[in-house]
């Protein structure tokens, strides 16, 4: 059998989707007389050769359109997979769903009522970014939604031939699309094409999400042997709720103005009453049944009548034509009170009219009404199953669809305040960099006053005015409305206390503060560490920082508006800048640290701690399968509360298509729910674990530190990589760089891990693994011994291990030769691969040897699907490396060099296509 055979056999379905589609972009090709583009698609062409051809930017959008096509048909089989697994074994089978999690807890000892009881702590928030990994246009990925949609009807054995046939030319009239359409960005996207693109994620795949993931949750409950009447009742299932950073997120990011963070607002906010709106559209129909207005139980009488009189006249029309049918009428009016216009051609507009909702809890109060009247007049079902699925509906988006997050760099916040206190006038003049001590005085000082250091920001520099403004956004949101829009502030590379204290400072200048006993924020401050050196600080700053009696009183404000039973502090931990830092090993560790050191801190004040977890998409910064990561996070350290990014390319990933977001948010819910249960279950700590984890991420951080400081590594970098061509790319709004220097320090950990990702290298997800354990194995004998146990026992082992293997897998030593040679210097070429190959080498070796079984037995699906991909990948490698040499010889940029850079930013999306992942 020949290579392309074996792989067929091996991968089943998903290659025979491929290959299906790969026959109808054949013929879309062919009717767009691209005959001979046509004949060289990859896996379906026998003979063709791409030796001595010239590449040209359709055959580089050829491979892409290939690789996407694989995606979809590698995602289909997943979830038909899944299907067949669920419908041939039991509901358990598959890990990390709510069947097999609440097999687990059952297990370990956990009763039906201590799990419900513990619902109520469960909190899930996927946070949506426009971080710039999403190489793909949103036009682009509309077509590929609808193309999966028409794959999954193919699944329908119901269909005739006839309607096959009609299923494949719909099928191929979308490839035309595509094939016609620019894959990537031309011109850089604004921030209000990034916006858009996510709230499609939240108005028309997230909200049919909600009952399926409930009803997902009921399933497994009745197969777990438990009462599901009671939670249908109760109507109390674990939280999910949304974050979005768009139009908050402004570190680095100077387009992002008070003015976009309030439209932002309104956006968001206008977007949730659609979803609302045909929520509560839907219930009404569901409700057309007769029913006269005086035979209403008395309690919704009355409401049905108060809320005439609250609306007016308004209500004339639609009381007439439903007037026999008047639960319906009650759901109609409810949709009158949302405080928008819906004009003639159903668009939406904001009003706050006479008698509209100011509050979500106004709208669930009204249909809790609705629900006890239907269970009073004997229509239980109705109630138990539509008004609580609204419910749950409006729990989960309410009035604002996603909480928006606020985050800046701790560095421009101290220039604000420099700005500001040298503006006031007070006398003396702060320097722009003052001694940790003499700023933190002036800081306490400073929250012992209620007053703000200016009336007049009109004069003020740019970061001053910047900051202040958008503060006055954020209060004047909560003044009108609530605080329910609005998520953290989020404070990016915190150093020190005093870079979370600022914050209640410059807060008092916009009145985001209130003065009771003390200075009182109505935002949570949220500290982003993000360094090994942060990390390996932060217990020490949040001591302190809850040690201020104004923190104390601003968390327990937060507690009260949220109707808490504790107080909660949120902390981000950074996986991109910790990975670009020290490396895959001491950044794993690290973070795990200071999550076990930072529970420790929360329980000596009482707090409860919510950890938001910044990862990306890639392995280095922290991608991995979510129900294996919960499992991993160090034991004591979930209270429930789970917060996550998902960033770029993974949205599209997760959330595409309604299936696979239900399964990727069951994931989340039934994981958080799982281990925060056994985090509650005494655990002694093994000192031998920590004391090995403690020496693999020491040792690796030294060895990753020794190739970034050696005085070649730079050079090589910025030529055997291309980082040139991605910093020209058009992917998102934000920079490659926070500042725009041309440093290390201050290139982004995206483009970072995307570059070397590109070129096959993958250094920041395994560097420095294979010299650390072959010392562990030369001197310390026993604790690598123990390590090989851990694999088996420890979650967090496997997990961190279990991944550094998934990307060796992507790691090819014969691509990163070809790349080096772009390496003008022989010595500094010679001397960097030579370590980079060393180094690969141990690792592999020494993983084999860990790990015990080939990856063809480890992993197989993946081990398959990457052999797959590189048989079509390495002529892209070649390609744009002949491409990148003749783009770096002209300095000029000409309009020749300027169509091969469109050459290379197409080859980017390709291979970023083919590796499922750009950074």
């Amino acid at each position: 059998m020949t290579q392309l055979e074996i792989l067929k056999t091996q991968l089943g379905k998903p290659y025979h989707d491929l290959e299906f589609l790969l026959h109808c972009f054949k013929e879309v090709l062919i009717e767009n007389e691209e005959k001979q583009l046509a004949n060289i698609i990859p896996w379906i062409c026998d003979t063709c050769s791409y030796e001595n051809m010239e590449f040209t930017q359709k055959h580089f959008q050829l491979f892409s359109v290939c690789f996407q096509l694989l995606n979809l048909a590698e995602t289909n089989g997943a979830v038909q997979n899944r299907r067949k697994t669920e419908e041939d074994n039991n509901l358990n089978s598959i890990n990390g769903l709510w069947s097999n999690s609440l097999e687990i807890l059952k297990e370990s000892g956990f009763s039906e009522n201590e799990i419900t009881d513990t619902f109520n702590e469960i909190e899930v928030q996927p946070v949506l970014t426009a971080h710039p990994t999403e190489a793909k246009r949103p036009v682009v990925i509309k077509k590929y939604r609808e193309l999966y949609l028409l794959l999954v009807k193919r699944e329908n054995s119901m269909y005739n031939s006839y309607e096959k046939e009609e299923n494949r030319n719909e099928i191929k009239k979308i490839i035309h699309s595509i094939w016609h359409i620019d894959e990537y960005y031309r011109e850089k996207p604004n921030i209000e094409t990034e916006l858009d693109n996510v709230i499609h994620y939240f108005v028309n795949v997230f909200p049919e999400t909600v009952g399926l993931l409930n009803r997902r949750l009921l399933r497994g409950w009745k197969f777990a042997g438990f009462d599901t009447n009671k939670l249908v009742q109760k109507n109390e299932f674990p939280r999910l709720k949304f974050g979005n950073w768009i139009g908050g997120d402004r570190d680095g990011h100077p387009l992002v103005t008070a003015n976009v963070t309030k439209s932002t607002l309104l956006k968001l906010r206008l977007n949730s009453f659609l979803v609302l709106k045909n929520e509560l559209l839907k219930l009404a129909e569901n409700l057309s049944f007769y029913i006269e207005l005086e035979n209403l139980p008395e309690k919704i009488s009355d409401r049905t009548k108060e809320i005439i009189s609250e609306l007016g006249g308004e209500t004339k029309s639609n009381v007439t034509a439903n007037r026999h049918e008047a639960y319906k009428l009650f759901v109609l009016l409810l949709i009158q009170k949302l405080p928008i216009n819906i004009g003639r051609a159903q668009l939406f507009e904001l009003s706050d009219n006479k008698g509209s909702y100011r509050h979500s809890h106004q709208l669930i109060n009204d249909l809790e009404i609705l629900r006890n009247a239907l269970i009073d007049s004997a229509h239980s079902s109705l109630a138990y199953n539509n008004v609580n699925d609204t419910i749950q509906m409006i729990r989960v988006f309410g009035f604002h669809l996603a909480e928006l997050d606020i985050r800046q760099n701790s560095s421009y916040y101290e220039k604000s305040l420099v700005q500001i206190y040298n503006a006031s006038k007070s006398g003396k003049v702060m320097p722009s960099e003052m001694a940790q001590d003499e700023k933190m005085k002036l800081i306490a000082s400073e929250l012992k006053i209620n007053r703000p250091f200016l009336r007049d920001w009109q004069n003020l520099p740019d970061e001053a005015k910047n900051t202040l403004e958008c503060f006055k956004v954020l209060q004047d949101h909560i003044s009108e409305y609530s605080s329910f829009a609005l998520g953290s502030l989020i404070v990016s590379m915190t150093r020190d206390v005093s870079d979370l204290l600022m914050v209640y400072i410059l807060s008092r200048e916009a009145g985001l503060t209130i003065y009771e006993n003390n200075l009182t924020l109505k935002l949570p401050v949220v500290p982003l560490f993000e360094t090994i050196d942060d990390l390996i600080a932060s217990p020490k700053i949040m001591e302190e920082y809850f040690s201020f009696p104004e923190v104390q009183d601003s968390l327990e404000y937060q507690k009260k508006i949220n109707n808490r039973q504790q107080k909660v502090q949120e902390i981000m931990i950074g996986y991109s800048d910790s990975n670009k830092d020290g490396g895959i090993l001491a950044s794993s560790w690290y973070l795990y640290k200071a999550q076990k050191e930072l529970t420790e801190v929360g329980n000596k004040y009482g707090i409860k701690l919510k950890f938001f977890h910044g990862k990306g998409g890639s392995i280095s910064r922290g991608a991995g399968p979510v129900h294996w990561f919960l499992r991993s996070l160090p034991h004591g350290t979930l209270s429930g509360k789970f917060k996550i990014t998902e960033q770029g390319e993974t949205i599209e990933k997760k959330f595409a298509n309604k299936i696979n977001a239900v399964y990727n948010l069951e994931l989340m819910l039934a994981g958080d729910t799982l281990n925060t249960l056994l985090h509650k279950l005494d655990r002694e700590i093994d000192s031998e674990v920590v004391e090995i984890l403690e020496f693999m991420g020491k040792e690796s951080y030294i060895v990753y530190n020794e190739l970034l400081n050696n005085p070649h590594f730079l050079e090589f970098y910025q030529q055997a990589t291309p980082i040139d061509v991605i910093e020209q790319s058009k992917i998102g709004s934000r920079p490659a760089r926070r500042t725009g220097k041309r440093t290390f320090s201050d290139l982004r950990a995206i483009p970072w891990v995307f570059s070397w990702g590109q070129a096959r290298f993958h250094i920041t997800s395994w560097y420095g693994v294979g010299s650390t354990l072959e010392k562990m194995q030369n001197n310390f004998p026993e604790k690598y011994n123990s390590l090989k146990k851990l694999i088996k026992t420890n979650h967090f082992v496997r997990y961190v291990l279990t991944n550094i293997d998934t990307s060796l897998a992507s790691t090819d030593e014969r691509i990163m030769k070809m790349y080096a040679e772009l390496v003008e210097n022989k010595k500094t070429k010679e001397t960097i691969l030579n370590l980079l190959l060393a180094e690969l080498e141990k690792t592999r070796t020494l993983m084999q040897e860990l790990l015990g079984r080939p990856m063809e037995e480890r992993r197989k699906n993946h081990y398959f699907s990457t052999a797959l991909r590189a048989e079509a990948l390495d002529v892209l490698h070649e390609y744009q490396i002949r491409k990148m040499k003749k783009w770096r010889k002209d300095d000029n940029h000409s309009s020749k060099e300027d169509l091969l850079l469109q050459q290379l930013l197409i080859s980017v999306n390709a291979i970023a296509n083919a590796m499922g992942t750009t950074g």
